[in-house]
């Protein structure tokens, strides 16, 4: 296993029958890193998850986590991990005292005061069944059970699907207190691009199950830029698609003499000499929020396979 990397995927592949939905993911979270892994729905990240958590059996390939065979050795691989899944199972007649109870018995990690605290925190009565919760409190319940427990490693499987705008960011500000407490290294998958943007250290981007992108999120976003550009109409056109090219560009809207371009490739270097070479005068230079970057590269004809 690479130094300090908390998971470790190597050419990971899973089918079902005829299906592959997983090709070949090779990817490493470090310890203390919240890693991301985004796609569209059907992209794999759910079948990627369910063999992190030793779930499934992988096809092909292999998944450590915490230096163990995550399918192998997953009951000592889930004594150290906290999940928070897509669907929270935890028991409609259950209250936060009797989980309490419970976890006290079974988890020799469990901190009891921080689990009351956050649920303090969240308003969230201790003596209310879990049904009657609203989706928002069932959720910052599982996330506040998981981490009570002290794990080492933390999965959120699209943890704020289905939830309000606040309550989302109750849930993200509360994981990144946590994070900044005790370190915990974080894997998930979410569709809130915008609410990971303050958290997430690194992103993987899936699409039909091969991994598009795995690279620090502010290195991503560095080559990432929306060019707008004016002139060009008919000189120089081959000079100008050549020198796109070399930017990277992946989409192209708009019309000969005015239009905008995004670009994967973008440098200082790079750009300076595309803006020299080029008959096209540069207007602005925008950078990319995350949602723009992924829809970019998982839009119908987005990305690079």
């Amino acid at each position: 296993m690479a130094a300090e990397a908390i998971v470790e995927i190597r050419g990971l592949t899973v089918r079902y029958g005829r299906l592959t939905a997983v090709r070949n993911l090779s990817l490493d979270v470090p310890k203390g890193c919240v890693y991301a892994l985004l796609g569209r729905n059907g992209s794999g990240k759910s079948s990627t998850v369910r063999c992190l958590l030793g779930q499934r059996r992988t096809s092909a390939g292999t998944v450590r986590v915490l230096g163990l065979d995550a399918w192998k050795r997953r009951p000592r691989v889930m004594e150290k991990t906290g999940v928070v899944p897509e669907r929270p199972d935890i028991p409609p007649e259950t209250t936060a005292e009797r989980l309490a109870r419970f976890m006290v018995r079974v988890t020799p990690r469990w901190r009891s005061s921080e689990f009351f605290g956050r649920l303090e925190g969240f308003g969230i009565p201790r003596r209310q069944k879990f049904g009657e919760l609203s989706k928002g409190q069932q959720r910052q319940m599982a996330l506040a059970l998981a981490l009570a427990a002290s794990p080492q490693f933390l999965v959120l499987d699209d943890p704020t699907l289905g939830l309000d705008a606040v309550a989302r960011r109750e849930l993200f500000e509360e994981l990144i207190g946590d994070l900044s407490d005790h370190g915990t290294t974080v894997f998930l998958t979410t569709h809130d691009l915008a609410g990971i943007e303050g958290i997430a250290d690194r992103v993987g981007i899936l699409k039909n199950g091969s991994l598009l992108v795995d690279e620090g999120l502010e290195s991503l976003k560095s080559r990432f830029c929306r060019l707008t550009l004016a002139g060009g109409n008919n000189t120089g056109v081959e000079d100008l698609d050549e020198g796109l090219r070399h930017l990277g560009a992946i989409s192209k809207h708009g019309t000969a003499g005015a239009f905008e371009v995004v670009v994967q490739e973008f440098s200082e270097v790079g750009f300076g000499r595309f803006r020299d070479e080029v008959p096209v005068e540069v207007e602005r230079v925008d950078s990319l929020p995350l949602e723009e970057i992924f829809i970019a590269l998982c839009g119908q004809n987005g990305g690079r396979q």
